[in-house]
């Protein structure tokens, strides 16, 4: 029984080093057409959502280890496709508009800034004033 359970154990710590060499793409590309928006809009916005929704992602040391790494980089991607900050002033404005309602709507639901990431992160978090500031911008026209 003791032999069966080293075994286990060690074939485990064998598979969690193995995964850490399997490659994950931590890219911070070069910013083209940053958000130009109010400063108070802009300081939520990055404490908030630029991680994900931008090129300037802080990559924290446990999107290095495997298999967080993995969900870490997958959702950094996924979030740079729906919205990307980094490549605002590269969408038509009608696009532009479109992306403020929804920024807004996600906000007011309770979605974004998403709980798994407001764990690590509760500076993320948006107290009424700054919801308030989200709120207001994408009204604005």
């Amino acid at each position: 029984m003791k032999k069966a359970l080293l075994i286990a154990a060690l074939v485990v710590v064998v598979l969690g080093l193995a995964i850490q060499l399997v490659p994950v793409e931590r890219t911070n590309p070069p910013v083209t057409a940053d958000l130009d928006a109010p400063r108070e809009v802009k300081a939520v916005l990055k404490a908030s959502c630029y991680d994900c929704h931008s090129h300037e992602t802080r990559w924290p040391w446990y999107s290095r280890v495997a298999p967080v790494s993995w969900l870490v980089a997958s959702d950094v991607h996924e979030a740079r496709k729906k919205l990307d900050f980094s490549r605002w002033g590269e969408y038509e404005p009608r696009k532009q508009a479109r992306l403020r309602e929804g920024l807004w709507e996600e906000v007011k639901a309770g979605e974004m800034p998403p709980a798994t990431y407001l764990l690590a992160h509760r500076d993320a978090r948006l107290p009424d004033a700054a919801r308030a500031t989200l709120q207001a911008w994408a009204a604005a026209d």
